[in-house]
């Protein structure tokens, strides 16, 4: 499975901006599918994560302001930014594993059990 992000780019803050990701192949039945952001010196973090039957968790950073969403018909995955703030300056990716374990965003668990990454799109917010 490859997953090729875009979508990413500088947008002052207050702004918005969309993410994707679309999936090479999807051949799990079930599966976890998350976006995650690292800034220089930090661990990735979750952002926001869904699973196959659509349930959705959020980091507690961006509750209210990003919507993950997909597509199972383009087999594509969205991440809807809202009101924009410049700590959310940082590389965005999104990844995804068979099943729906430990599948939660505000999980530190989560980014070590992801079987496929994309390379990465920069988010820059200006202030």
């Amino acid at each position: 499975v490859q997953l090729v992000e875009s979508g990413g780019g500088s947008v002052q803050a207050g702004g918005s901006l969309t993410l994707s990701c679309v999936a090479s192949e999807f051949i799990y039945s079930t599966y976890c599918m998350a976006w995650f952001r690292q800034t220089a010196g930090e661990e990735r973090e979750g952002v926001a994560a869904i699973v196959d039957d659509g349930n959705t968790t959020y980091a507690d950073s961006v509750k209210g302001r990003f919507t993950i969403s997909q597509d199972n018909a383009k087999n594509t995955l969205n991440l809807h930014m809202n009101s924009l703030k410049s700590e959310d300056t940082a590389t965005y990716y999104c990844a995804a594993k068979r099943g729906r374990y430990d599948c939660y965003a505000g999980s530190p668990s989560l980014p070590y059990g992801m079987d496929h990454w994309g390379q990465g799109t920069q988010v820059t917010v200006s202030s």
